[in-house]
């Protein structure tokens, strides 16, 4: 693999980078794909659907409330601080890419609580009656950033018992 001259900066690059894609993403849906708001079909197990998420992943807590938006933004924003100064101090790049997913990803859905009260989500799988629970960019970025940061936990796991 080939040496990051500047670690910290491309890990905040790669977190500015994210947002971005998911709030294009976002518009790009908001604005041409849901007029009128009907799900469109792409293949037999995927749609693009659209899902005001008011709660957190896969609906938990999903109410209509401003109170909502606060708790909510203020919790992701809290995380996010914790696992920068995490970021900052990460041996390894495995770790580094892992926690700027998940803060690119917890950032990307307080934008939208603080723009629209809710998180656009619209990536929807389904196989036969069985259906994976709406989502978007953010949401993968942070479920790929977990999955890092857990292979890294393993794979150090493993070497400290070895």
């Amino acid at each position: 693999m080939f040496p990051i001259k500047r670690p910290k900066l491309f890990a905040l690059l790669g977190i500015v980078f994210i947002i971005g894609i998911d709030q294009w993403s976002k518009a790009l849906i908001l604005e041409y794909f849901f007029r009128p708001r009907a799900p469109i079909t792409i293949t037999s197990f995927f749609d693009l659907v659209l899902v005001w998420n008011h709660g957190v992943s896969f609906g938990m807590f999903n109410a209509p409330s401003r109170w909502n938006v606060y708790i909510l933004s203020t919790f992701a924003v809290a995380i996010s601080c914790l696992l920068l100064k995490w970021l900052w101090q990460a041996p390894n790049y495995l770790l580094r890419v892992g926690f700027g997913l998940i803060i690119a990803g917890a950032i990307g859905n307080v934008f939208d609580r603080l723009r629209f009260s809710a998180v656009v989500d619209f990536l929807h799988f389904h196989w036969g009656n069985y259906a994976f629970p709406t989502f978007n960019i953010a949401d993968t970025a942070i479920t790929l950033g977990v999955c890092f940061v857990l292979i890294d936990n393993f794979k150090n796991s493993r070497e400290t018992t070895s």
